[in-house]
């Protein structure tokens, strides 16, 4: 049984989305993940009860230029990725409907699996509360194994206290998510269903 050393804290958090756009989530789209769509409805209620307690909502978008040039390696192990998917200005870039972006949110375009590297994503968080006031991530999601898992060790990395949701997270593979799930319980944060996070939210 998990032994919480901290719980969430709304005036000290902030909830990331991580890559849910349409040519990760919509059927038949090129990078498409069926397992994210089970997660759209636990990530709304972590939308929604951010709103509702002014926790910052961060969205993150994978983008890609023509021909992969600035993501070269990941196209190499991805070839159809020279061609197609997360173009800027294209709809598969664009955050799917359900999860839309309000104007209030902050949307960090990202090149990098890690939502932290080279992106506005850390000193944003640094100061959207207030200078250092924010502590803690929760992660939510698309490649649960991939994107989350990279971002989630990221924050871990810059001494974010990390808070992954595994329902609100989806990957290629349960094998693949419940790996992920393993490796962050044991060394990078605390995994959660959505009704714990939320209870802790509202606590």
């Amino acid at each position: 049984m998990e032994v919480a050393v901290w719980s969430i804290d709304p005036a000290k958090s902030a909830l990331l989305v991580v890559d849910m756009q349409n040519d990760f989530v919509l059927e038949g789209y090129p990078m498409e993940v069926p397992n994210a769509r089970k997660a759209i409805p636990h990530i709304q209620r972590l939308i929604a009860a951010s709103r509702s307690l002014d926790i910052p909502i961060f969205y993150t978008q994978h983008t890609l230029t023509d021909g992969a040039v600035n993501s070269p390696l990941e196209a190499a192990y991805n070839p159809k990725l020279f061609e197609v998917g997360m173009r800027p200005g294209t709809f598969g870039v664009q955050v799917i409907d359900d999860l839309k972006p309000q104007p209030e949110d902050t949307v960090i375009t990202k090149y990098r699996y890690n939502a932290f590297h080279n992106t506005l994503l850390e000193p944003m968080l640094k100061t959207i509360r207030g200078l250092n006031q924010i502590d803690t991530v929760i992660i939510t999601g698309t490649l649960t194994e991939v994107c989350c898992d990279s971002t989630a060790r990221g924050a871990y990395m810059r001494d974010y206290k990390v808070a992954f949701v595994d329902d609100a997270t989806g990957g290629l593979s349960e094998e693949a998510e419940q790996a992920t799930f393993k490796a962050m319980r044991m060394f990078f944060g605390r995994v959660m269903n959505t009704d714990a996070a939320l209870a802790e939210m509202s606590a």
